[in-house]
């Protein structure tokens, strides 16, 4: 018999980091401050041990090398451990029940870093784990990512994050949706720049006009989208789990590449941010990636600096 647990479920009161819905943009801030301070801190060679003792679990789904790298090393500067699971390891939902899973490892860490394909994965394990848990990257959401991003964003802009543009051209997928509620939250205008049929879901609208009380803006025309850009960001046209669709995508979004001739369209002071790994060629050329405007290995760094703090957060 596949019959759920009665015992009584962990406390609500974990800082469980599923998604930015729950934050408001005087905890980004926060966060980002406190971000930056360990960055310069690691820089001049004073990192403290802050979690000493302490375990961080990974258990990931999906193939990574930012997250995975970025959070074990996190740890280790922190004074940290972090253990690696893969879906072999875990079986999650297949060799014993999701609720059975957070319930075990739960005990043996102090948090739990899920990247999985389902954001209901994420949602059930953290309503059985007695740690935090992390969204390290869902199907529906990559608010990690966002954090970092906005960590870069604030870098490139002199600390000033008020009145600043980000025109995401591409997919309206989890890193669009994650970046959108977090810049509006923190005074950014956002923009998505996506074909018909692939902006942001009906869901996803009615989330964001819960919580900041308007829409997106979304212009389906990139050239005219970057006019007013300080960032403009891509991602991949088509994620894991979309192989299939490759084909149709590219064809989709032809219009949609970060290049050179887009580029020239925005004002000279634009940064250009990918959040990696990059289709090279498609979504951006080389040129663009590899280019003075970019930043996009440098936001890759903040990653770590950015999940830092948030690790900091979490285990209180």
């Amino acid at each position: 018999m596949n019959m759920q647990p009665h015992l009584p479920l962990p406390a609500a009161s974990l800082r469980h980091f599923i998604d930015l819905s729950d934050w408001d943009g005087e905890r980004i801030r926060k966060l980002l401050k406190e971000a930056g301070r360990l960055k310069k801190a690691h820089a001049a060679g004073k990192s403290k041990p802050l979690l000493q003792g302490r375990v961080l679990g990974l258990i990931f789904e999906k193939p990574s090398l930012r997250t995975r790298v970025s959070f074990q090393a996190g740890m280790a500067q922190l004074g940290g451990t972090a253990i690696f699971l893969t879906d072999i390891d875990t079986g999650l939902g297949k060799r014993e029940t999701l609720p059975d899973i957070a319930r075990t490892v739960s005990q043996f860490v102090d948090a739990v870093v899920l990247r999985t394909y389902r954001h209901e994965t994420v949602e059930q394990f953290a309503r059985w784990s007695s740690c935090p848990v992390i969204n390290g990257l869902s199907d529906y959401a990559h608010p990690c990512q966002a954090l970092g991003d906005l960590l870069t964003l604030s870098e490139v802009s002199g600390g000033k994050l008020d009145g600043r543009t980000v025109v995401f051209v591409g997919d309206g997928n989890n890193v669009a949706r994650s970046l959108a509620l977090a810049c509006g939250k923190v005074g950014v205008q956002f923009v998505l720049s996506a074909p018909d049929g692939y902006g942001f879901d009906a869901h996803f609208l009615d989330v964001y006009r819960d919580q900041l009380g308007t829409l997106p803006v979304q212009d389906p025309d990139p050239q005219r989208a970057v006019a007013a850009a300080d960032v403009i960001y891509t991602d991949v046209w088509a994620s894991m789990g979309q192989e299939a669709q490759a084909d149709e995508r590219r064809r989709c979004f032809a219009a949609y590449q970060v290049n050179d001739a887009l580029l020239a369209r925005a004002p000279a002071r634009a940064r250009v941010m990918h959040c990696l790994p990059a289709h090279r060629g498609e979504e951006i050329t080389d040129d663009v990636l590899d280019g003075p405007q970019s930043v996009a290995f440098e936001q890759a760094g903040n990653r770590m600096h950015a999940q830092k703090a948030l690790l900091l957060w979490v285990m209180g």
